[in-house]
């Protein structure tokens, strides 16, 4: 009875980590359904170009229990971004480039899929270097099954567009490193330049205000 009552608590820790993992191993990312830019509260609209971009905070619950990794956790902010061309000429976005300002005028570039996922599968080195390759990454047993999943998703979710074709819609998340910076969300703005028309010209930059009702403090101090 003594030793029952002694190795039970372990018994039952052992049961709910392995539910755990279980839970997390069958779970999928399943990216959001991208609406008009223009119906979400973060956008910047560009009438005279017909092209407007928002953006959608994915870092609290409920909408960050789409990821299998817990990215806040990690000191990474999940920025959900939309750009929708009403036009009847394509835009360019391969040269965009996605910064994060915040209140405090600290600036963050987004990162790459490659420094994301340095982060989340905690791999230490240089990060102008490649990462380990995952699929013949050697980290180990069920180590090397959960960054798989950590890559596919940070690959499945990242922004990637190479254009928007006229009237149509496309999404992918960015991601801001925002560990150890100050009030990272609220008052901050996503500033994207690079956007050009078809003849190569830029067009004037987008700035979408983080404003209150979409913004929850999280990631940062």
């Amino acid at each position: 009875m003594l030793s029952r009552r002694i190795f039970q608590p372990w018994a039952v820790a052992l049961m709910v980590a392995s539910s755990s993992l279980a839970v997390w191993a069958s779970k999928e990312f399943v990216p959001p359904h991208a609406e008009n830019a223009g119906t979400y509260p973060c956008k910047d609209a560009h009438p005279n170009e017909k092209v407007t971009v928002a953006v959608d905070l994915y870092n609290t619950s409920p909408k960050a229990d789409i990821f299998i990794t817990s990215y806040n956790q990690e000191g990474i902010l999940p920025v959900f971004l939309i750009i929708t061309n009403d036009g009847d000429q394509p835009v360019t976005v391969n040269s965009m480039r996605a910064e994060l300002v915040t209140a405090k005028r600290n600036k963050l570039e987004s990162l790459t899929a490659d420094d994301v996922f340095r982060r989340v599968a905690h791999i230490s080195g240089n990060s102008g270097s490649p990462p380990p390759r995952v699929g013949p990454i050697t980290l180990g047993g069920n180590k090397n099954k959960k960054a798989q999943k950590q890559y596919e998703e940070i690959m499945n979710s990242i922004f990637t567009a190479a254009a928007v074709e006229p009237h149509t819609t496309k999404a992918g998340f960015l991601y801001f490193d925002v560990r150890d910076v100050p009030q990272p969300v609220d008052g901050s703005h996503v500033y994207l330049t690079g956007v050009r028309d078809t003849n190569g010209n830029e067009l004037m930059y987008f700035e979408v205000p983080l404003v209150p009702s979409n913004a929850a403090s999280g990631g940062g101090k």
